[in-house]
């Protein structure tokens, strides 16, 4: 958090209306200064944070083209090229996606830092959760169905209700992780 407070500066020369003469600020003169402390946690939160809604920016923008009262051919065009920014960012990239997991973990760490240190409690204990529910959402369902659908197996049908399942994840995951980002700003004010 930053802190304001008092300090001693070295002397420097005054500037005064004209006819009025410079005085030397001396030792004994205090100077109102700002402390540059960095909010280190928090920044090791919105970090990692930061590169995980910019991720989930990226996949929303190829998960709005499906439409669910669009005609089948728009809909086919959509799943081919969802399919394939899929296939490209979770079998394609390997070992590159894995740069995800990193920051998932980095992202945990350091919020559990910041609940040991208690530095403030609220917030770790509130970023905690906004941290889990997309990361458990990414492992347990939005991965493996990216994957499936990555791989274009299944129907038509199928492969729609997977990417609408998908792109309900990354709307729920992207709010959690704005909430968890704006509780780290707003512990850092």
């Amino acid at each position: 958090m930053r802190t304001a407070g008092w300090s001693r500066a070295r002397p420097v020369e005054t500037h005064t209306p004209q006819g009025q003469e410079l005085r030397p600020i001396s030792q004994s003169d205090e100077v109102r200064t700002t402390d540059c402390q960095t909010p280190t946690m928090e920044a090791f939160v919105v970090a990692p944070a930061g590169f995980l809604l910019a991720v989930l920016w990226f996949d929303l923008m190829f998960d709005v083209q499906i439409r669910r009262a669009s005609t089948p051919a728009a809909n086919g065009a959509a799943l081919s090229s969802i399919s394939a920014y899929y296939r490209r960012v979770t079998t394609d990239a390997r070992p590159m996606n894995n740069l995800v997991s990193v920051a998932m973990l980095a992202t945990l760490v350091a919020i559990i830092v910041e609940i040991v240190r208690a530095d403030p409690a609220w917030c770790g204990w509130t970023s905690l959760p906004l941290a889990l529910g997309p990361m458990a959402f990414a492992l347990t369902r939005t991965v493996p169905n990216a994957i499936w659908l990555g791989a274009a197996t299944g129907n038509a049908d199928d492969q729609l209700s997977r990417a609408l399942t998908i792109r309900r994840d990354h709307m729920i995951c992207f709010a959690s992780i704005a909430a968890l980002i704006a509780v780290q700003l707003l512990a850092a004010a």
